[in-house]
């Protein structure tokens, strides 16, 4: 996984979009198809992957965006 990873994951607010390294969320979201969204605009600007779990934490889903610079 790349340091700059977006991960999309449950939280008790609804659900996260989170850096693979990052110790707290970037933003956080009442639904996930909300979070995805946000997930991938990040994904795009920086060519990253993004990682989508379900409410189990397990990985769903996992999709690269190559950068749009």
């Amino acid at each position: 996984m790349a340091k700059n990873s977006q991960h999309v994951i449950p939280n008790e607010r609804g659900w996260s979009v989170k850096r693979s390294d990052a110790s707290r969320a970037s933003s956080v979201h009442p639904t996930q198809v909300e979070a995805i969204e946000a997930a991938k605009r990040i994904a795009k600007k920086n060519g990253a992957e993004v990682y989508i779990h379900d409410r189990d934490g397990r990985i769903r889903q996992r999709n690269s965006y190559p950068s749009d610079r």
